[in-house]
């Protein structure tokens, strides 16, 4: 496989009057044409503002890249203008954003917004755009395709406007889908049908996707790597059956603890304590050092910044002595 995006040293900041939000802090991350590539990580932790930087949705002011590259099929996507990069957005690189209610608009029919992405982009109208968008709702699995697509997003329930968010981001065939967390307002059995279409259209399309989620468990069933993303920064960055059998640094582990599915019936769950630290205030040293119950908070490192190491061939971790030293409670089985 070839790197479709490649993401270098990212930094973005949100200047406020309470100071610097360093919303993201240094990420480099890379995205392989035709996988599922994962970022992981609490709310604040930086997944989303990582992705909307990519299609120039950050606001500015307040928000500043500050430094970094993300070179998409060769092309540097922080350097374009507001006129460039409507060239990428839902042509080559779409999005499904988490609340399908607030991104569908509700006084417009669904097949106005199912067609509109054709004729911005292939100049296609009338009844071959029609035909298209009634195509792109059965793959998604919405009955009676050819009446619905003229119903309005408030006569679909919730999953189904997910269903028509998901036909709404693949309708162009784009290269890259970010799915941003598009299962969290779902419930589970609706949440598990969500999943289904993105990986089943993801393998027919050969799209690559990049899937963001607090959800341990979704990452293990979608994602071909994993990256970790804490207070801004990578924390952690493997293939996805790699991360799993040997998780290292004591956040990721405290992740992986945290899901349920890891605890015997009747066992107490456990989580990891405290909140991340505040991003205006970030401490010199290790960010989870406070929090760091798995390893040896002793250990971390409190003059500077733990720097992204790799431990082996594709598996990146940062390299903090605390955190990658292992507690009798943190062993993961």
């Amino acid at each position: 496989m070839s790197t479709l995006l490649d993401i270098q040293d990212l930094k973005i900041h949100f200047h406020t009057r309470d100071g610097v939000v360093k919303a993201v802090d240094g990420v480099s991350l890379k995205v392989e044409q035709g996988e599922i590539a994962g970022i992981v990580g609490e709310s604040g932790s930086g997944k989303s503002v990582t992705a909307y930087s990519l299609l120039g949705l950050i606001p500015m002011p307040p928000g500043k890249i500050e430094g970094g590259r993300a070179l998409f099929q060769g092309t540097d996507l922080l350097r374009l203008s507001e006129r460039e990069i409507n060239q990428f957005r839902g042509r080559k690189i779409s999005m499904i954003f988490q609340d399908p209610m607030t991104s569908l608009n509700p006084y417009l029919r669904v097949s106005t917004q199912l067609t509109e992405p054709l004729a911005i982009h292939e100049r296609l109208h009338g009844k071959p755009a029609l035909h298209r968008a009634i195509e792109a709702l059965e793959q998604v699995g919405i009955e009676n395709a050819e009446k619905r697509i003229h119903s309005y997003p408030h006569e679909f329930s919730g999953g189904m406007r997910q269903r028509v968010m998901i036909a709404m981001a693949l309708i162009t065939k784009p290269d890259l889908l970010i799915a941003d967390e598009p299962t969290t307002a779902l419930d589970v059995t609706v949440q598990k049908q969500v999943l289904d279409v993105i990986r089943n259209l993801q393998k027919e399309t050969g799209t690559a996707v990049i899937f963001i989620t607090h959800d341990l468990a979704v990452v293990h069933e979608m994602c071909d790597s994993v990256n970790v993303l804490y207070a801004g920064r990578l924390i952690e960055s493997a293939p996805t059956a790699e991360l799993f059998h040997k998780p290292l640094h004591a956040y990721t582990r405290g992740l992986y603890k945290s899901n349920p599915g890891t605890h015997r019936k009747g066992e107490d769950l456990y989580s990891i304590p405290g909140l991340p630290p505040d991003l205006s205030r970030l401490p010199a040293g290790c960010s989870f050092r406070a929090r760091n119950t798995l390893g040896d908070a002793s250990l971390c490192l409190t003059d500077r910044q733990p720097e992204l190491i790799e431990i082996q061939a594709g598996h990146f971790v940062q390299n903090c002595p605390g955190c990658l030293a292992r507690h009798e409670a943190a062993v993961v089985s």
